[in-house]
């Protein structure tokens, strides 16, 4: 078992840079999760980067890894008697005839967990950003403060955002996995606001590389007030804003994989703000004709 483990840990430790994702579902939450920070966080302009080698924080638990494998063989068998099933664990005739579909509700602490915040303190801003339930557990209230103030260290020209983001799904084995939003062509939301413009953010990942990690994004402005708002907007009117292409719509979203989507808020106007969101759906509606996603005013 020692010599295993020994083994094991060189093995690791050689292929950190390119094969990480490989030994994640075996070497437990604890690793998982240090290997995500490593890989993501972001180190400010002009500290200095830490001399420590990563791998020797890897707290490894032979035991925890037994029990992640038996986790995840148990989620490959789910997943195979629902793909025999149909799409989605379903029969295929319901999935094809599927109209409508609520994709993130927010009810419970479970539910916000699908969903990352952040803000351009990751920067050096000053920027605040909270998601929580609302007082009747029946929505989700993302708020805080937005603050355009510049951090003083020497490279960073603007600031001022707060974004929310939902967590990638990931199958067995740390596979990707994506939503297939083919049988729809519209996005449905039911939100309530304080005036404030927010982008919606779709990121796609497509299997061509030239495409991957594409971003489609769409301008919601809320209403404000005490209503709720219904926004009902076409994939057509996505725009592509990723890498460096000109903003516009004639590129097609791939609507079978899309990775995650997102708010973001940056409109370089300092103070408070809330957004409530009650469901995020979508809809197959074909005869849909709107140009404009809300309500137009006939000026005299």
């Amino acid at each position: 078992t020692l010599m295993a483990l020994t083994s094991l840990s060189s093995a690791f430790r050689h292929s950190m840079c390119c094969r990480h994702k490989v030994w994640h579902p075996f070497l437990g939450p604890p690793l998982i999760d240090f290997v995500s920070k490593s890989y993501g966080s972001y180190r400010r302009p002009g500290s200095m980067p830490e001399k420590k080698p990563s791998w020797r924080k890897i707290d490894f638990s032979f035991k925890k890894g037994i029990d992640t494998l038996k986790t995840q063989l148990k989620l490959l068998k789910q997943e195979t008697e629902d793909h025999l099933i149909g799409p989605e664990g379903r029969p295929f005739s319901e999935y094809v005839l599927e109209q409508t579909k609520v994709v993130w509700v927010f009810r419970t602490q479970e539910d916000l967990k699908k969903w990352v915040i952040s803000s351009d303190v990751e920067i050096g801003g000053k920027s605040e950003v909270y998601l929580t339930l609302s007082r009747n557990n029946q929505t989700a209230l993302l708020y805080g403060t937005l603050n355009t103030e510049v951090p003083r260290d020497g490279e960073t020209q603007y600031s001022g955002y707060c974004s929310m983001r939902s967590r990638p799904l990931m199958g067995s084995f740390a596979r990707k996995k994506y939503f297939d939003w083919s049988n729809f062509n519209c996005l449905y939301l039911r939100v309530r606001g304080d005036g404030r413009p927010w982008m919606i953010n779709l990121y796609t990942d497509p299997y061509f590389s030239h495409n991957k990690d594409d971003l489609y994004n769409y301008f919601m402005f809320t209403r404000g007030g005490p209503y709720w708002e219904d926004i009902k907007i076409p994939f057509s009117k996505f725009f592509l804003s990723s890498r460096g292409r000109i903003q516009d719509n004639q590129h097609p979203i791939w609507l079978d994989k899309i990775s995650t989507l997102g708010f973001t808020l940056g409109d370089k106007v300092n103070g408070p703000f809330q957004l409530e969101i009650d469901f995020i759906g979508l809809i197959n509606d074909r005869a849909h004709t709107e140009e404009f996603a809300y309500e137009k005013y006939d000026l005299n």
